[in-house]
């Protein structure tokens, strides 16, 4: 996402937006959630199965190694990529929707002195968002 300017008529259509917002980002956090679990519990076996093969074997686990991890500018590209790399990216998706869920939450508890304006016939309120949370609003007499 990017920075946008939108326009709403009443201090309730940001409020709704953003509850819309809130509620979107909690089902989606809960998903990841969800898959977060199925792929600890199969890293941690995976982990295990490695541990004992690597024993067998002789050899000691290194936790630097990366075969099969290539940079290309800046993306980092991970080849037949195992339960632990889908952990770590799913982790980081989990992260990022609860501080989204915070700020969203902290932009419509920060709304609420809205209300108090009473009769806004005529007003309208320009909201600058960044990532899809208000961050300035403008009010507009027309």
């Amino acid at each position: 996402m990017v920075t946008q300017l939108k326009e709403y008529n009443s201090a309730q259509a940001i409020a709704d937006a953003l509850d819309k917002d809130l509620s979107e980002t909690k089902s989606l956090l809960g998903e990841y959630l969800r898959r977060l679990d199925e792929i600890r519990t199969l890293a941690e076996k995976s982990k295990k199965v490695r541990e004992v093969i690597m024993k067998l074997a002789g050899k000691k686990t290194s936790s630097t190694d990366t075969p099969g991890e290539i940079t290309v500018g800046t993306l980092n590209i991970i080849l037949d990529a195992n339960a632990f790399h889908e952990l770590t990216a799913i982790e980081a998706v989990v992260r990022s929707h609860q501080d989204r869920l915070l700020a969203l939450q902290k932009a419509r508890d920060a709304l609420k002195w809205l209300d108090q304006l009473g009769d806004t016939e005529g007003l309208k309120y320009l909201v600058l968002e960044n990532e899809g949370i208000p961050e300035r609003i403008l009010f507009k007499i027309s």
